[in-house]
């Protein structure tokens, strides 16, 4: 039964689609639709509405700073987190590196077995990993460990004279000090004050 039959008037349908489904076009707003222009704005409102628009615009500042900070932050422990694990992996090869070092000091270091010790000395310098420790070096305590002292007139500072155990480094950090034998110089006795004339 129509609406109208009952009393009541038909519901009035207003199409607001912007674009046409039929040919797909853009429509123009027919004067029902058309938005009414808005109040002119008090000089009291507008500065209220810049002063919002300034802290909303600091905030969106603020936030993005504090993204790419956070982004910066995630990324350098990205890298701590896996240079760390990388050091924890080499540290355990050391004790075989040692073994190599020294089957080539006795000689023994000969067919296969030499082919492999070369292979895995070239994935550990790939991975970073470098010696150090050289007789002849100026002992230096944050790289050296001295396991012996004495006393030389070879020397005129403290010197590592044998490398018992080279040490190893990943880039500048020291995963373990390279173990030596140090001398000093001799201590110079002073001048006797017999000869001296009073």
């Amino acid at each position: 039964m129509p609406a109208r039959e009952n009393g009541h008037e038909e519901p009035v349908i207003r199409d607001n689609r912007k674009i046409d489904p039929e040919t797909g076009q853009v429509r123009k707003p027919t004067a029902d639709q058309q938005p009414e222009a808005p109040a002119p704005a008090q000089a009291a409102g507008d500065g209220e509405l810049q002063a919002q628009l300034a802290e909303r615009t600091a905030d969106l500042q603020r936030l993005q700073a504090e993204y790419t900070n956070y982004r910066r932050r995630v990324e350098r422990d990205r890298v701590a987190v896996r240079e760390q694990a990388l050091a924890g992996t080499l540290t355990e090869f050391l004790p075989v590196l040692d073994d190599i070092g020294r089957a080539r000091d006795h000689g023994e270091l000969t067919g296969g077995f030499a082919k492999v010790a070369e292979s895995l000395e070239a994935v550990v310098t790939k991975l970073g990993l470098s010696s150090f420790g050289q007789k002849g070096d100026p002992f230096d305590p944050t790289v050296h460990e001295a396991l012996m002292h004495s006393y030389s007139p070879e020397v005129v500072e403290p010197t590592a004279i044998e490398v018992l155990q080279p040490g190893y480094r990943m880039g500048d950090r020291v995963l373990r000090p390279a173990r030596v034998a140090v001398a000093e110089p001799e201590d110079v006795p002073p001048a006797s004050d017999d000869n001296v004339e009073n």
